[in-house]
Order: C-alpha cells, then sequence, then structure tokens
C-alpha cells in the first residue's frame, strides 16, 4: 500500500504529524508513533549527557584531588570517544536486524554505566579512573543517535525530513535543557546528601542525576520494546519495505533505481559536522571551569548558575529550531546552515579577553605558604567547607591575560545558542538529503562518529591549550576553525543538495 505525505511542513513543533486526513491508515500512524519514540529516545539521550555535565567537574576534585582541568578534558572527552566507536556498529547492525535490537542493548549499556558513575566514589584509589570509564560507557551507550537519525530519515520524504529532523533536535535541546535544570535542581541536596545503606550508595548532587538517568534509560527500553515497528518510505512519502523489516503482512515496492551517492559532498558535509561538534565541544568542556576561574565561583555556585544559563540556551534553541523550520522552506537548507555558522563565529570572537581588567587570582598552596597567619589557619580549620575561588595561580596566564567579562559570558551563550542548533539541524537534514532513499544505518554511524570525534579531540585540545595558553589563544583557534568551515562550505556549496534533486527527479526548494 503506498500514499503520498507530504503535510508536515505545517506541522507546528513536536505536534501531531498524524492529523492528516490520511491519519485513519494504520500504517500512517504506526509509522508516526514510531517515529515519536525516536524523538523520545534522543530527548532521553541528551538528558543522560547534559544531566550531570556541569557537576563533573566538582565531582572529580571532591572524590579525586589528583584530577585536573586537563583531566576533565580526558573525562569529556570518553563520551565522545566511546560514541565514536559505537555509532558505525549499531549503525550497521541497524541496516541488516529490527532496529529494536541495538536500541535495547545500548540503552541497556546506558543505564549500567550511569548506575557505575553514581558508584565513582567508592573505591578507595584512581576514582577519577572509575569517571572516565564510566563516561566512556555513557558514550558507548549513546551510539544509538546513528540509529535514531538513521530511522527518521528513512521514515520520512523528502519534504517531511526537514521538519522530523527539526522536531527531533528540539527534543535533543528539550534534554539539553531539563538535564543541567535537573542537575541545578539537585544541587541543593548537597555534597553531602544522604546514604542508603542498603545498597551502599551515596544520594547526593553528584550521584543523584546519575541515577535519575538510569530510570529514563529503563523507561526507554519499554518505549522501544512496546511501541516502536519498522517503517520506510521513498522520496515521495510511499511505504516500502525496509531491508530489516521482518513482517510478512507489508506489500513490497521496489526501490529506487541504485544511483551512485555524491561521495564529495558526504565527505563534506562529515567535514562541517565535524567542525560544528568540536566548536561547541570546546564551549561545553570550558563553561565551567572558565567561569569558576573569571568569576571566582565556588563549585556549587559554579553548577547551579551554569545550569541556569544552560536551561536558558536550550529555552532559546528550541525557539531557533522553529524558525530553522520556517526559514529553511523559505530559502532553503543551505543559507541555514550558514548563516549558523557566521552567528557562531561572532559568538567567539565577542569570548575574546580585552580590557586591563584581570581575574582574581587564587590562593596558592596554605600548606606550604609559610606566611600564612595563625588566624587565617584557625578560620580555615573551623571552616572546612572553606574552598579557593578564582583563577589558579598555576595558570600562568592569569597573571596576563584580561579577564573575560561576565557581559561577554553571556552575549556569547546567546549567540552561541542561536547559531549551533541551527547548524545541527541543518548538518543532518542535508546529510540525509544527499544520502537519497538507501538504508542510511552506516552512514548515519560514521557522521555520528565524526561528530563524536570532534566532541572526542575538543575537550582534550581546549583543557590542553586552556590550561597552558589561555582563553586568547583557544577561542581565537576557534574563530579561525569557523572561518575555514564557511570557506568550504562556500566552494562547495553548488554540491549540498538533495540526491533525488541532483538526478532531476524533484525540484530543489
Amino acid at each position: 500500500m503506498s500514499q503520498l505525505v507530504d503535510s508536515d511542513e505545517t506541522t507546528p513543533l513536536l505536534g501531531d504529524d498524524a492529523s492528516s486526513c490520511d491519519s485513519q491508515d494504520e500504517d500512517y500512524k504506526s509509522r508516526w508513533r514510531s517515529i515519536r519514540v525516536m524523538y523520545f529516545t534522543m530527548f532521553l539521550s541528551s538528558i543522560g549527557f547534559t544531566i550531570v555535565i556541569t557537576s563533573l567537574w566538582p565531582y572529580l576534585q571532591r572524590i579525586d584531588d589528583t584530577a585536573n582541568a586537563t583531566f576533565l578534558g580526558w573525562v569529556v572527552a570518553a563520551y565522545s570517544l566511546g560514541q565514536m566507536v559505537a555509532s558505525p556498529i549499531f549503525g550497521l547492525w541497524s541496516n541488516y536486524r529490527p532496529r529494536r535490537e541495538p536500541l535495547v542493548c545500548s540503552i541497556f549499556i546506558n543505564l549500567s554505566a550511569n548506575i557505575y558513575y553514581a558508584y565513582a566514589y567508592l573505591p578507595a584509589t584512581n576514582n577519577k579512573i572509575h569517571i572516565l570509564m564510566s563516561r566512556a560507557f555513557v558514550g558507548f551507550g549513546a551510539g544509538n543517535v546513528a540509529v535514531v537519525r538513521s530511522y527518521v530519515a528513512g521514515a520520512t520524504s523528502l519534504k517531511e525530513r526537514t521538519s522530523a529532523m527539526a522536531n527531533m533536535s528540539a527534543c535533543q535541546a528539550l534534554g539539553f535543557i531539563l538535564g543541567p535544570a535537573l542537575q541545578a535542581c539537585l544541587s541543593f541536596v548537597g555534597e553531602k546528601g544522604v546514604t542508603v545503606k542498603i545498597i551502599d550508595l551515596q544520594l547526593n548532587m553528584y550521584t543523584t542525576p546519575a541515577i535519575l538517568a538510569a530510570f529514563f534509560g529503563l523507561i526507554n527500553i519499554l518505549l522501544v520494546i512496546l511501541v516502536l515497528r519498522e517503517h520506510r518510505v521513498d522520496d515521495h512519502g510511499r511505504l516500502i519495505r525496509a531491508i530489516n523489516y521482518t513482517s510478512e503482512d507489508r506489500v513490497d515496492i521496489s526501490e529506487e533505481t541504485e544511483e551512485t551517492i555524491d561521495q564529495v559532498a558526504v565527505l563534506t558535509s562529515n567535514i562541517l559536522f565535524f567542525i560544528v561538534m568540536f566548536i561547541f565541544a570546546v564551549f561545553e568542556t570550558i563553561a565551567t571551569p572558565l567561569s569558576m576561574d573569571m568569576f571566582a565561583w565556588t563549585r556549587k555556585e559554579a553548577v547551579l548558575y551554569n545550569g541556569i544559563i544552560i536551561c536558558c540556551i536550550g529555552f532559546e534553541s528550541i525557539l531557533v529550531f522553529l524558525v530553522v523550520k520556517m526559514a529553511s522552506q523559505r530559502v532553503g537548507d543551505r543559507p541555514v546552515l550558514l548563516a549558523g555558522l557566521i552567528i557562531i563565529f561572532c559568538g567567539f570572537f565577542i569570548l575574546l579577553p580585552w580590557g586591563n581588567h584581570y581575574p582574581k587570582i587564587q590562593w596558592a598552596d596554605l600548606k606550604n605558604n609559610s606566611l600564612v597567619s595563625q588566624i587565617s589557619k584557625a578560620t580555615l580549620a573551623s571552616n572546612g567547607s572553606l574552598e579557593p575561588t578564582g583563577c589558579p595561580y598555576e595558570q600562568t596566564w592569569c597573571q596576563y591575560t584580561p579577564a573575560i567579562h561576565l557581559a561577554q559570558y553571556i552575549s556569547s551563550d546567546i549567540l552561541i545558542g542561536v547559531g549551533y542548533p541551527a547548524c545541527n539541524v541543518m548538518s543532518y537534514t542535508l546529510y540525509s538529503k544527499i544520502l537519497g532513499p538507501k538504508p542510511q544505518g552506516v552512514y548515519m554511524g560514521w557522521l555520528t562518529a565524526s561528530g563524536s570525534g570532534a566532541r572526542t579531540l575538543g575537550p582534550v585540545f581546549v583543557s590542553q591549550v586552556y590550561t597552558i595558553l589561555g582563553p586568547r589563544w583557544a577561542f581565537s583557534f576557534i574563530c579561525g576553525m569557523v572561518v575555514g568551515a564557511i570557506i568550504l562550505f562556500g566552494s562547495l556549496y553548488h554540491r549540498l543538495i538533495a540526491f533525488s534533486v541532483r538526478l532531476g527527479r524533484t525540484a530543489e526548494q
């Protein structure tokens, strides 16, 4: 049974896509129920990452005093490294088997890894290594993003796809909002929290978010098992049998003629996506250390304030997705992607240090400072919760690099909160259109892997450069990368078009 489904362009964000005149058709309703499960899976995957991101650095400092900003970069990178390894594996798996299998497997790994993270404080030594390993396994489980993206790309027509990808990115943004929001709320549990003796678990502001993420994973597994069904349509919305579809009650419709995918466009899309994810990984990794260094925030303040800021960015992103859906219908996908890159450049350019105001320097090691007065020692002894704030004296650039003002930080957040979601959704949308009607599991796996590779290298890069050279060098390099991306995009602009448009089967929007 075939049908055309082209009415989704006017679908409200996260609205009921099955509200057309054909909504009584069971295949149609089942297809959109399954797509919504993918939306929810993306939402929970995003929560699983962001719910601990603002507390990761304070947690490391609390349970292992040997951890430094450089090691934080490796911990953040571990998530993306795990995702990079897993994405092609799960993508290939989804091309030949029902997608329920890799999804359930990946979500279970993610669930287990979050529980591991919550118990990372228990070992007597090497706690930071346990944090590193747990985040790597959480990232491995998040490799299912390739399966989610390929499913939605294969289950939507060409006209539906921008809207569906924007909806899915909006769900990702909702997770991006609620993760830090939940962490900010749970910060009031405090660093001590309560201990559940029967399972030897300390529930505090660092471990409770991970346990909550594990609970969300359990809900996700149930939805995938009970609701998800295999569906695939061609670029015109006609139902076809997917390679991994196992039921016998669907009419088989012949595939479109095999044609060669434009590999140059595919490679360019991967490079652009790598750059977009690299610069955002730099931003999310450095936010907490940068704010603690520049604004002399305590660990608890950094978790709370950055959680609030990231929540606001998430709400802003949802508005951006609404605008992106309308703008892409009017001007096309490529101009929206170009505009997003320009806005990101402006965001990082604003973040460059300037002026003659310098950051507060953190206290030197009080134990080895012979000039510390007896009064100061007595004060510290009576207040064990006192912690040094400001820019660590070990970072020599703190003494000669101007401080970044709070207004700069907020302005940069606002601009990046506009540019990044626009680039993110357009990258996935363009990529899926370039690939055409073929099963996209492996290709989506490689795109996700390129993004994960960027999120692996970005934190390591910024932790090293920021620690040694400071924000001026780190953010100047990012500005240069964005300029390079704009030049690459402009030079191959004419090749980044949909598969069916390139073959003359569909008019370019």
